[in-house]
């Protein structure tokens, strides 16, 4: 895997959905290597056809495993070092999901309401939703959480099992037809 690239001072991504556009404004002084990594994964095309396979009304909506396993392998391992915790995660907040220190890979979240009790927890808030945000809470949420704690998908199968898991199991999941990078702020223009 090529070492990381720094990604420009603020950047804007659009993500076409099945529900619709959203777009999202990243501002790399807020969480440098999560602004960076996400950079990296919307350039070479990861978020696309990936499912929003966790919809929480209220509290979060969290996508990024690819509905290719092989993808998946060659990512799962490639961990970025934390973030302090610059921003809160507010309604309309885009983070990485962790399951521990130093654990962050490709998957994110979108805060869909305030969830500062995130923010003591590590979780780096690295951008913001800036239009769209009716289109992010109108999401398919029917599944709930995942399993085993709910109906919802299990990550581990998606990761094997990539999109013919989902699309066998749980057909009613919006999706990223495409992720693009808009527009780019290097701070010296």
């Amino acid at each position: 895997m090529p070492p990381p690239e720094r990604a420009p001072d603020t950047y804007k991504v659009t993500l076409a959905t099945s529900k619709g556009d959203f777009s999202l404004e990243v501002n790399r002084d807020w969480a440098p290597r999560g602004a960076d990594r996400f950079y990296r994964l919307v350039r070479d095309g990861f978020f696309d056809g990936a499912r929003f396979f966790r919809v929480l009304p209220g509290f979060v909506v969290q996508f990024g495993i690819s509905q290719d396993p092989a993808m998946n392998r060659l990512w799962r391992e490639q961990r970025i070092p934390d973030d302090p915790v610059k921003e809160s995660n507010r309604r309309g907040a885009i983070t990485f999901a962790t399951s521990g220190p130093n654990s962050r890979t490709t998957q994110v979240f979108i805060n869909l309401g305030d969830n500062r009790r995130l923010d003591g927890m590590g979780f780096a808030a690295f951008g913001r939703v800036v239009a769209g945000m009716n289109v992010v809470e109108e999401l398919y949420s029917g599944y709930g959480e995942g399993a085993p704690g709910g109906k919802g998908p299990a990550q581990e199968a998606i990761q094997t099992q990539g999109g013919p898991y989902l699309e066998r199991n749980f057909p009613l999941l919006d999706h990223i037809r495409s992720a693009a990078i808009l527009m780019m702020n290097t701070g010296g223009e």
